[in-house]
């Protein structure tokens, strides 16, 4: 029987050399002005009515290289041009399944600058890679091995706002196994006050990465201001100095959230979470920051592709299922919560803590979910997610 193996993504820092980054920098630009003229050439096509795929990008790729005004595409490698060309398809294909939104054009300030190599764009021997149009290998932070006999796929370069370059290395991960099966599971509710609380009663406090970094991230956003707009030096070295605390926080909020989630599905077979819309949540001005700063959206995607991986079960309970406001004892269901009631008694004498109640509750909808399989559909397309919807309170007893 055929193993069917994960593919997973590994990330290493890298520090390239000057010609290195010039002719990396001239492949960002390359990828982007290609990916920008086929989207503009297949939106003109829609409005004319007519049908244009990847083929058809294709073939304007090799037209669009003969011109005198494009000659300069030919000075990099043609695997990343054809690659985005590949990601406009995808992102074409999502746009009519009605998956995301109108592909957008990228810019030269605000687009990720990333290049994707295949196996023709690049040589990987001895743990050592080079790139299509360089001479020498990179100069890659090798932070963890890769699993043993395998090679890359696919390669992805990027650098990102704050300066720093990044290599990607897609493998097949042979580590990557079910793991045995276990009785446990557990309800989440996610908060602000405390990260996450369990069905267990555990309680996981909330770091605030944001906050830690606020007055940091306030000076370098002061001295931004006090430049001159334009391509000045002094204005380019202190978005930088804005990027890097950013990437300071978004890096130890992503080291948190992995170890947490690794935790939580080696731990458990069963996990229900809260289907929560937290792009209509952080509409809410005084609790945008916070919510943000929570990443709940991140928390939910690595929870849903490590179960996968793993075997378990991610069951995602509906947003209106009123968690917070049913007692998890007799299940009478109170009229009104207030997010300042943090405890509160039931009529049937139960005290709860208002978090772990509604851990309780989720727990105990998403295993009625599990066994009757009644009121289930998938909110999205993320792998190992269920979602328990428009789930019947119990009425209260006259």
């Amino acid at each position: 029987m055929a193993v069917n193996r994960v593919k997973r993504a590994f990330k290493y820092r890298f520090y390239p050399s000057d010609a290195q980054a010039a002719e990396l920098s001239r492949t960002f630009g390359c990828v982007r002005k290609v990916y920008n003229l086929a989207l503009a050439a297949r939106t003109q096509a829609w409005a004319r009515q007519e049908r244009v795929d990847y083929n058809a990008t294709s073939a304007m790729l090799t037209a669009w290289k003969k011109t005198e005004e494009l000659a300069f595409l030919n000075d990099v490698s043609s695997v990343p041009l054809q690659q985005t060309l590949r990601h406009l398809q995808t992102a074409f294909t999502h746009f009519f399944a009605r998956r995301a939104k109108y592909p957008r054009f990228k810019s030269r300030k605000t687009s990720r600058k990333s290049a994707e190599y295949t196996t023709s764009g690049f040589r990987f021997r001895d743990g050592r890679l080079t790139l299509a149009k360089m001479a020498d290998p990179l100069d890659i932070v090798w932070s963890r091995p890769l699993p043993d006999g395998t090679e890359p796929s696919t390669v992805t370069v990027s650098q990102d706002a704050a300066g720093r370059w990044f290599v990607s290395l897609l493998c097949e991960d042979p580590h990557v196994t079910p793991l045995p099966a276990t009785d446990n599971a557990v309800g989440i509710d996610v908060g602000l006050h405390h990260l996450l609380t369990l069905s267990t009663g555990e309680k996981v406090a909330n770091p605030r990465h944001e906050r830690r970094d606020r007055a940091r991230l306030a000076m370098a956003q002061r001295k931004l201001s006090r430049t001159a707009k334009g391509e000045g030096t002094n204005r380019a070295k202190a978005r930088r100095k804005v990027a890097k605390v950013h990437a300071r926080i978004a890096d130890r909020r992503r080291d948190m959230l992995h170890k947490l989630t690794t935790r939580l599905v080696r731990d458990n077979q069963t996990l229900v979470i809260e289907d929560l819309t937290v792009r209509t949540m952080v509409k809410n001005r005084t609790l945008a920051r916070a919510i943000s700063d929570a990443s709940w959206g991140e928390f939910r995607s690595m929870l849903e592709y490590k179960a996968a991986w793993y075997g378990r079960q991610v069951i995602v309970v509906d947003r209106f299922f009123p968690s917070s406001r049913l007692c998890s004892v007799c299940g009478s269901l109170q009229d009104k919560m207030p997010l300042s009631v943090r405890t509160w008694a039931c009529g049937c004498g139960a005290v709860h803590d208002r978090d772990v109640n509604a851990a309780n509750n989720l727990l105990a909808a998403g295993l009625a979910v599990s066994v009757c399989g009644a009121g289930v559909r998938p909110q999205r397309s993320s792998p190992g997610g269920q979602s328990a919807t428009k789930q019947k309170t119990p009425r209260r007893e006259p």
